[in-house]
């Protein structure tokens, strides 16, 4: 497939993603180990008000705390050296400890599955948890890893042409879900 064919468009507008949070909210309710020592782990940047947004949901139907953290994985990236010189890296903000927990990991995208590899050994530093799952806006495959979702709002076909580009109101000032041109960028 060319660039040039590849079209411009929104998957999602700011009520798709509220639906599709309440969506995960109630798989990750639903899930079979329950919601006891549950913990949303947000992997930094757009992973983090994902988590944030899923557990004002859990917690208000479940009317139960569930612990939330976010997680820096830039340490733990295998193209670290291709990302930047001088990378930025802001810390994690786990002020528990995962083990034994139900950890939930959130992400905007889950692509190569890179990103998860590395977030799973940056969790890892901080206990030994009971079970780690993985909840996702948008799963657009490609794997080059045997990871998948365990919570996936969207899952979709699409070529290497295209880019998957998640706006949250908390990072980018507004909520949609966009597919985009490889070489064309995000509004």
């Amino acid at each position: 497939m060319t660039t040039e064919s590849v079209k411009s468009r929104q998957l999602m507008d700011a009520t798709g993603i509220e639906t599709a949070l309440d969506s995960l909210a109630d798989s990750i309710a639903k899930g079979s180990q329950g919601t006891e020592g549950l913990a949303m782990v947000g992997i930094r940047r757009r992973g983090v008000p994902i988590a944030t947004r899923i557990c004002e949901r859990l917690r208000k139907t479940l009317d139960s705390e569930v612990i939330e953290g976010v997680l820096d994985i830039t340490l733990y990236r295998d193209d670290l050296s291709q990302v930047a010189s001088q990378p930025v890296v802001s810390g994690s903000q786990i002020g528990f400890d995962v083990t034994d927990k139900r950890v939930v990991l959130c992400d905007d995208v889950l692509f190569t599955g890179r990103t998860v590899r590395a977030a799973l050994n940056a969790i890892c530093e901080f206990g030994r948890p009971r079970t780690i799952e993985l909840a996702v806006l948008v799963d657009r495959g490609h794997r080059e890893l045997p990871i998948h979702a365990n919570h996936a709002a969207l899952v979709l076909e699409t070529s290497l042409q295209e880019v998957v580009k998640v706006h949250l109101k908390e990072v980018d000032g507004d909520d949609c879900v966009e597919i985009l041109p490889l070489d064309q960028p995000a509004r």
